[in-house]
């Protein structure tokens, strides 16, 4: 039986205030069991710290992103490195607005990806599709450029989560419905099965 995944994406937004009640007041207090279901936090960089220290209840904290440079003269990231030493081992990769607002290719999400997993992380590795995709019918081929990108450099896909993001529907009043989620969810597990394995399904 597949595992799931239930995880929410703090983006940037937060404060001190709410790294320390959002825990405490509702990841604390959540009932599910960790041998079927797994839980994912991804609060701002500088809130990790503070939501670890509060979290309990086997509630897994993760870091939104990750830099492809390590240690060194790269002034605002995060390296591979510390987040290991700091005890995360869950990231994004990928989300559409590091595609869309930084300027993030397939390739540099493939390379976060390996980096990733050769690290020893669980990805959630974010793909998905424009307004002028979906209008256009290329809600598939996008999605398969998007892994073919990722097979390219990852085998194991052991610790990769794909995580299906519809871009047109994220803040703008249209809504993806389970019609439409489960249809592309069926396309992806059609592609990891015939590129990947049966087991990726």
């Amino acid at each position: 039986m597949r595992k799931y995944l239930v995880g929410g994406n703090w983006k940037c937004n937060g404060s001190l205030a709410f790294a320390k009640s959002f825990p405490a007041e509702v990841l604390n207090n959540l009932k599910f069991d960790p041998k079927k279901v797994d839980v994912l936090v991804c609060p701002t960089a500088l809130h990790v710290p503070t939501v670890q220290a509060v979290t309990k209840n086997n509630v897994n904290v993760g870091m939104q992103n990750l830099s492809l440079t390590g240690n060194g003269a790269y002034t605002g990231e995060h390296s591979v490195e510390m987040i290991k030493d700091a005890g995360i081992s869950w990231c994004l990769t990928g989300h559409s607005e590091r595609r869309t607002l930084y300027g993030e290719s397939d390739a540099d999400v493939a390379l976060k990806t390996k980096l990733a997993v050769d690290s020893g992380f669980t990805v959630l590795a974010c793909i998905g599709e424009l307004l002028e995709e979906r209008e256009s019918g290329k809600t598939k081929a996008v999605n398969e450029r998007q892994l073919n990108a990722i097979r390219e450099l990852c085998e194991d896909w052991s610790k990769i989560v794909i995580a299906y993001e519809p871009v047109w529907a994220i803040g703008t009043g249209k809504v993806a419905t389970p019609e439409v989620a489960q249809e592309t969810h069926a396309e992806i597990r059609e592609w990891l099965g015939k590129n990947v394995s049966k087991e990726a399904q």
